[in-house]
């Protein structure tokens, strides 16, 4: 009897396991701001991302981002409109433009990325980080980042980063495949960024740091669009303006 408990004890151990996946949970801090007269005070919030073994989410109140690697599709939710769109894999931004707004985004609006390795090692939280500077420019607008990034995680770093990254950085920062490639040049799961740039006078400054890596099982829906949410074949101006 002893050993049958022991063995019942040992399946539903492994079958735990094999049901958890990567929970990620992130501070995000804005500075307070003050834009074509208009002053915005300074913001706190959160976000989480769930790594599973074909699926990633990325979590928050605004806006959320779901990868289907078994559907080869992306999905990218609005929770304030109620809306999402399901893009097909590889990612294209420009595809889910009006026609107008793609034409201005390879021409006047295209991105441009650098990324530098500082050589610096920074500890933040427990974790060991490379330093990075990014330098983006588009529309003659430049915003500068400093990301730290680790590759000591409790997942499989390198199919992370061969299934998910590129995908991941193309929605976040609506990025073309060159400026992906360099965006890829940061090697490791980014712990912290702080990001600064200047938009109509205005100085924004913000930053974003990892608090929690562990392995738990994912809430129900996590991977999949909310109901009574309404699909769309393009992004709205709204959906433009979430971050």
């Amino acid at each position: 009897m002893k050993k049958i408990i022991a063995v019942s004890l040992m399946v539903l151990a492994f079958a735990s396991f094999a049901a958890a996946d990567i929970y990620v949970k992130s501070k995000m801090h804005s500075d307070p701001m003050s834009i074509m007269g208009q002053s915005q005070p300074a913001q706190d919030s959160f976000s989480e991302q769930w790594i599973g073994e074909s699926r990633f989410a990325m979590l928050s109140e605004k806006n959320s981002s779901v990868l289907d690697l078994n559907k080869n599709v992306l999905y990218i939710i609005n929770h304030k409109a109620k809306t999402y769109i399901e893009a097909p894999l590889p990612f294209d931004f420009t595809s889910l433009l009006p026609a107008q707004m793609a034409s201005m985004m390879s021409g006047m609006m295209k991105m441009t990325v650098t990324v530098a390795p500082t050589g610096l090692k920074k500890t933040v939280g427990t974790w060991t980080c490379d330093e990075y500077d990014v330098a983006m420019n588009m529309m003659m607008m430049p915003m500068k980042m400093k990301v730290c990034a680790t590759t000591d995680v409790p997942f499989d770093l390198k199919g992370y980063m061969e299934k998910v990254y590129g995908t991941y950085l193309k929605a976040q920062f609506r990025l073309d495949d060159a400026s992906a490639k360099e965006m890829m040049k940061i090697q490791g799961f980014w712990i912290a960024s702080e990001t600064s740039m200047e938009m109509m006078g205005a100085k924004i400054h913000t930053t974003t740091e990892v608090i929690e890596i562990s392995s738990k099982t994912p809430p129900a829906g996590v991977y999949s669009v909310p109901a009574g949410y309404t699909k769309q074949a393009k992004l709205s101006m709204q959906d433009m303006q979430q971050r």
